[in-house]
């Protein structure tokens, strides 16, 4: 998001990625389910970095080479989602273009990206997530023995966006 030499629409994405997961409203958002939507966040976030650095520009490759432990195995990781999860990972791919406009207390990425206080808050709640996350190592662990746990959250969703749009 801060990194001045990926371009602009680089970061919007970025910014766009980390509003999503600091954000309580998630595509897959449930109360009583709070690893699906750890899961979904995961997901998002992973399938935007590497939207970022296959974007063909010179800076996103940099940024790839910059941080190895952060990009190496992650499209082998999203492809075995995309085989193990099928229609899901086919629906939570279309919605990474739109985290360039997620808006986030009323604000766009744009916002946060021009606004020095604004992105200000954003870090802080970002932080103030990190802190309070309601998924431990313990609960995930309990609950992704089986997938199903997490895809029928996912489908329920998926099911209910199809109706509605």
């Amino acid at each position: 998001m801060d990194d001045e030499n990926l371009p602009r629409e680089g970061r919007e994405l970025a910014t766009g990625a980390v509003i999503y997961v600091v954000s309580p409203n998630d595509f897959v958002s449930d109360r009583n389910e709070a690893v699906s939507s750890y899961v979904d966040d995961v997901i998002l976030l992973r399938l935007a970095l590497l939207e970022l650095v296959t974007s063909g520009d010179e800076d996103a490759a940099a940024l790839r080479d910059r941080f190895p432990s952060l990009f190496d195995g992650l499209e082998d990781d999203l492809q075995l989602c995309r085989e193990m999860m099928g229609d899901l990972m086919a629906w939570l791919d279309g919605k990474v273009a739109g985290l360039r406009t997620t808006p986030y207390k009323g604000k766009t990425p744009k916002v946060f990206l021009d606004d020095d206080e604004a992105r200000e808050k954003l870090f802080e709640d970002g932080l103030v997530f990190r802190t309070d996350y309601p998924v431990d190592d313990d609960t995930v662990q309990d609950k992704l023995k089986k997938a199903s746990t997490v895809t029928d959250v996912m489908r329920r969703r998926m099911a209910e966006e199809a109706r509605v749009g």
